[in-house]
């Protein structure tokens, strides 16, 4: 295997389009055709995570954080982000991050959460939009079935809990075709009438061209008529943040404790606690004091995030429980769930759980 068969797996459960516009995703040190040795997995990836990898011969890093977050006009050490990039290319050790494509996957970071948290009932908090596309193509009647089956293949006709999804409507269409012209239906230099069928299907962006491959290489025509529009419609399968609920309904200091439990931190930051049970749950790993609002909108109980400021806690007013547990610790489950899931698909590599307290913040 090459680092590059890593990705196209890591990359086929968390594609790179749905990450946040200021994001720093993908491979950011290295050479995707290096042969494989092993993987190593953090949740940053720090000097002596470096050092990690060496020692356990994996010359491929997979960070969640990404070690490059904005550009670098130098690199000579003066900081750790250089120290980190230095000592990886030395030793050829390439650097991978994911991120926010997998803060936004419906079985990513949030998923993890509540998993920890034994939610039920699970949905993202947050739906991203502009996610979902449209294709609608123009193909005679006698292939359409061919060339829906082939769009279907490809992954178009998905919708929620429903596949092979398309509208199709028959009529006729004309061409005329000029002298540079190879028609496969009617003659150059006359009009022609086909009986043809439009075909519309949806379609996940980073499907696209997948979904095009498909439609050139199934459809008949020399040049092949087709639109493609980007729909606002809310992808319920891609976002910020979830919302579940707890088996069971919780007094409120209960809760907390089960969390503090649950999460593995070493102590809560709350707003004033409302006197009603707790039962629907929002949870946002990380920064999340701007999914506030969306947890209210909701009707969660409590929202549990990291990173809120003095004036977030105000923003309850009284109607949820805003809980930080602190930044790393809504985190620290991520790297366990990569682990698990490139075992899965890779068994004839090491892939290893960094062993590194990356945590930059302690308790006394």
């Amino acid at each position: 295997m090459i680092i590059q068969d890593v990705i196209n797996h890591l990359e086929d459960f968390a594609p790179l389009q749905y990450a946040e516009d200021f994001d720093n995703v993908g491979l950011l040190v290295g050479d995707k055709n290096t042969s494989l040795t092993g993987v190593l997995i953090t949740l940053d990836t720090l000097e002596a995570v470096v050092d990690e990898a060496i020692e356990t011969k994996c010359n491929l890093i997979i960070s969640f954080h990404p070690i490059i977050f904005k550009g670098l006009k130098s690199i000579t050490g003066k900081n750790y982000v250089e120290r980190v990039v230095l000592k990886a290319i030395k030793h050829d050790i390439a650097i991978y991050a994911i991120h926010t494509a997998l803060d936004n996957h419906i079985e990513g970071v949030n998923d993890m959460i509540c998993n920890q948290l034994e939610l039920i009932n699970k949905s993202i908090l947050i739906p991203q939009n502009g996610t979902i596309k449209k294709l609608t193509t123009y193909v005679p009647q006698a292939e359409a079935e061919t060339l829906r089956n082939a769009l279907f293949d490809a992954g178009a006709g998905q919708i929620g809990n429903y596949s092979d999804c398309s509208f199709n409507l028959e009529g006729t269409g004309t061409f005329n075709g000029n002298s540079n012209s190879n028609p496969t239906k009617g003659k150059k230099g006359s009009i022609h009438y086909e009986a043809e069928t439009k075909i519309t299907v949806t379609y996940a962006k980073h499907l696209e061209s997948k979904i095009l491959k498909a439609l050139f290489s199934t459809h008949s025509y020399e040049e092949v008529a087709y639109e493609i529009l980007s729909l606002e419609n809310q992808n319920q399968n891609i976002g910020m943040g979830m919302l579940g609920e707890l088996p069971q309904t919780m007094e409120e200091t209960e809760f907390l404790n089960y969390v503090k439990t649950k999460m593995n931190t070493a102590c809560i930051r709350h707003s004033a606690l409302l006197g009603k049970p707790v039962k629907k749950v929002a949870v946002l790993g990380g920064s999340g004091s701007f999914a506030i609002s969306n947890a209210k909108r909701a009707g969660a109980d409590a929202f549990i995030t990291a990173d809120l400021k003095y004036h977030d806690f105000f923003s309850a007013e009284n109607e949820i429980i805003l809980t930080d547990i602190g930044h790393f610790e809504s985190e620290q489950f991520t790297k366990n769930g990569l682990v698990a899931h490139l075992t899965k698909k890779i068994t004839n590599f090491a892939i290893v759980l960094s062993k590194t307290d990356t945590n930059p913040v302690k308790y006394f």
